[in-house]
């Protein structure tokens, strides 16, 4: 009879340490003995919950510095953004990686929508959460995107005078390529072409109740694909970066869901941001080009661009031999005080 409670409370370590370990292996990459990782859920102003990691250092104390990470387009919090935001945690800083809207673990329906308006506001109101954190400063709160997320921070940076400081790494302008296409491609008549075909899918499904998707990354993968291609392949298709809910890896986004980013401009006023940002972008990245022309239309002094030789698009998603944290945290440490 007095074996039962210490059977039972055995029992109950056993189910929390199961419990944390299917936690820690749901990530694509190895957890951190240097950082405490707690999940945490906040609102944003349309009403959806996001889930987030929050990450902080395991003897941190005071207010710290915070950010907030998201990306890349169609990845969810527990692929790049939660190696990011775990590694710069490591570095002294909180930060949340959060699953964007419709997406994830985040509520949101119909599933798998993107929005440039709803997807900026994610950002604000992981602002919000951390603004509230008796741990943070507010007063030294950055963000961090990835891929398509990258232009979403800077529109994101234009809009949220609390964000003192952006990193847009691997950056996609998804407006510029939802509607010009890849090196501007798309003319009007090929843009008036994909909103016919996109209307035509918006019939479909409002028929049919449901919300037809787009597909993921390509599987199998064409003998002729381009690099880029095999280089999103590699990462989320294979033990690598695959995880279960992120749309890259699997079924893909909504298939109307690119009207939204056809009819509204990201960045339209990036070159107001007063604040400081960093946008760092591989060499040789088929993205490149979205980083570049970006970043011309930043103004002041506190703005860079960082070009990774040698490095692709998908290199500076999980390279950790590649991926600059060092001149990320200086970054983040001269300009979040």
């Amino acid at each position: 009879m007095k074996q039962k409670p210490l059977l039972t409370l055995f029992l109950l370590f056993a189910t929390m340490n199961h419990s944390l370990q299917a936690q820690q292996n749901d990530r694509t990459f190895a957890p951190s003995g240097q950082v405490t990782v707690e999940r945490v859920h906040f609102r944003t102003r349309f009403g959806t919950t996001l889930a987030a990691d929050l990450y902080k250092p395991r003897h941190a104390d005071g207010k710290l510095p915070a950010l907030a990470v998201c990306g890349p387009f169609g990845a969810v919090k527990e692929q790049a953004s939660g190696l990011y935001a775990q590694t710069m945690a490591e570095r002294g800083f909180v930060t949340v990686a959060f699953d964007p809207s419709f997406t994830g673990e985040s509520s949101g329906e119909p599933r798998y929508v993107a929005s440039p308006d709803i997807n900026t506001e994610d950002f604000s109101a992981a602002v919000d959460y951390l603004v509230l954190r008796d741990d943070v400063d507010p007063e030294r709160i950055g963000i961090i995107g990835i891929c398509g997320w990258g232009g979403l921070a800077l529109n994101a940076a234009a809009l949220d005078t609390r964000i003192k400081a952006t990193v847009g790494v691997t950056m996609y302008d998804m407006s510029r390529v939802t509607a010009c296409g890849y090196f501007d491609s798309l003319d009007a008549d090929a843009r008036y072409e994909l909103r016919r075909q996109l209307n035509a899918q918006r019939t479909e499904d409002a028929r049919n109740g449901s919300h037809a998707l787009a597909g993921g990354v390509v599987d199998p993968l064409p003998a002729d694909a381009p690099q880029f291609v095999r280089d999103y392949y590699d990462y989320y298709k294979t033990p690598r970066g695959y995880h279960p809910r992120s749309l890259n890896s699997n079924g893909g986004w909504n298939r109307t869901s690119a009207l939204s980013f056809l009819n509204t401009k990201l960045l339209s006023y990036s070159g107001e941001i007063r604040s400081a940002v960093l946008l760092i972008h591989g060499e040789k990245a088929h993205s490149r080009y979205f980083s570049e022309d970006a970043f011309r239309q930043l103004r002041g002094d506190n703005k860079e661009l960082l070009i990774i030789p040698g490095a692709s698009h998908v290199d500076l998603y999980d390279r950790m031999e590649i991926i600059p944290f060092a001149r990320i945290e200086a970054f983040f440490r001269g300009n979040l005080r």
